[in-house]
């Protein structure tokens, strides 16, 4: 079975050095096999734990590590720590299970610095490795492409910097959405949850607006974030479920396997599973639904850093029905796919960095 993708910009003129980090014999043997149907790649080395990752970065110098987290010796997340701080240019690309604890280590792996993830399909040693071989190549790809990128780190030093106000109690006045209420509508994928980290934490708890949030993510994965980013954010947010009232100054995290729409005149949310697109939920339809219950002028568009162009065709309609439409910027983007084609054809208002994404929201929010 061939995984290779071949897109622009993926060729280059060496090949990717890649370090495999796994405990597990199969797993180093199944990864190393799926990197080497792509012929831009070579498997540098391996290592069996934390330590003997840190060892073998030193002589073998890769360019994009793959890295378990659970492993006896040293486990992935002190290994990396200690990977990035001597060797802040190689991007460290996560190798992680679909448990409810697998999910959580993730997170905080993407806070520290990891370039982003790859969920194994079944379990720490997953046999049946190769269903995911498709995404393995592509994010190595991806990361080699964004190698010495400067913003992912500046990221990681302005979150660690952050000082977040305890969570006031919440505010006791209905804030169900009415008429002239707004909705920002988030759209985000690979390279998301620590960006997501930066931006909402600083929304103010009294935003006049429902916040929903399409970020591309396993199924299992998704509760999870939601309850670290309620920990995080001053604005309580939680994955939306069917039946949920929309609320100003509340986020809504569209769980992983299905479509997130709002129902009739935009207050209600509800969960479907059609239309069937690549990912499910769809920014897509998350943002053309509340369009359509909201109004051009009541709906506020934001994509942010992703592969692809999921969102694009709504960034452009909100605009077009007068709604404002942000995108970031490429020089924060861990992957400026989704950002740069909204901006290219015409769906991008606003353009900034990550880290004035949450002014820019406000700002449009209270237009």
């Amino acid at each position: 079975m061939i995984y290779t993708i071949v897109t622009a910009g993926d060729f280059v003129s060496e090949k990717i050095k890649v370090l495999i980090v796994d405990d597990s014999a199969l797993m180093r043997k199944s990864l190393k096999e799926i990197i080497m149907t792509d012929t831009s790649m070579e498997v540098v080395g391996t290592a069996r734990d934390g330590q003997d990752a840190i060892e073998k970065v030193r002589d073998l110098e890769p360019d994009v590590i793959t890295m378990d987290i659970n492993m006896p010796v040293m486990d992935g997340l002190t290994s990396m720590q200690y990977i990035l701080s001597e060797f802040p240019e190689i991007p460290v690309i996560i190798i992680s299970s679909l448990t409810e604890d697998g999910a959580l280590t993730t997170f905080e792996a993407l806070e520290l610095g990891a370039f982003d993830y790859v969920a194994k399909p079944s379990g720490t040693v997953s046999s049946n490795l190769h269903i995911v071989g498709r995404e393995i190549i592509q994010k190595i790809k991806l990361a080699y492409k964004g190698m010495n990128k400067k913003s992912i780190r500046d990221r990681v030093k302005r979150q660690q910097s952050i000082i977040l106000p305890k969570k006031s109690l919440p505010l006791k006045k209905d804030l169900r959405v009415k008429d002239k209420s707004k909705v920002v509508a988030i759209g985000i994928s690979t390279g998301g949850p620590s960006t997501l980290m930066e931006v909402l934490p600083m929304l103010p708890q009294d935003l006049k607006a429902a916040v929903v949030i399409v970020q591309h993510m396993p199924p299992s994965f998704t509760s999870s974030f939601a309850k670290r980013l309620n920990d995080a954010c001053r604005i309580p947010i939680k994955e939306a479920e069917a039946g949920d009232v929309l609320q100003n100054g509340r986020g809504y995290l569209a769980p992983g396997g299905y479509q997130l729409v709002a129902r009739g005149n935009g207050g209600i949310l509800r969960l479907t599973n059609t239309p069937i697109t690549v990912f499910m939920p769809s920014v897509n339809v998350m943002m053309e639904s509340m369009l359509d219950a909201f109004g051009g002028e009541n709906v506020v568009g934001v994509l942010m850093t992703g592969m692809g162009d999921d969102g694009v065709e709504a960034m452009i309609k909100i605009r077009n029905a007068g709604g404002v439409t942000i995108a970031e910027d490429e020089s924060t983007a861990a992957v400026f796919g989704m950002p740069r084609e909204a901006i290219e054809r015409g769906g991008a208002e606003i353009v900034v960095p990550s880290y004035k994404i949450a002014d820019a929201i406000i700002k449009a929010v209270n237009k």
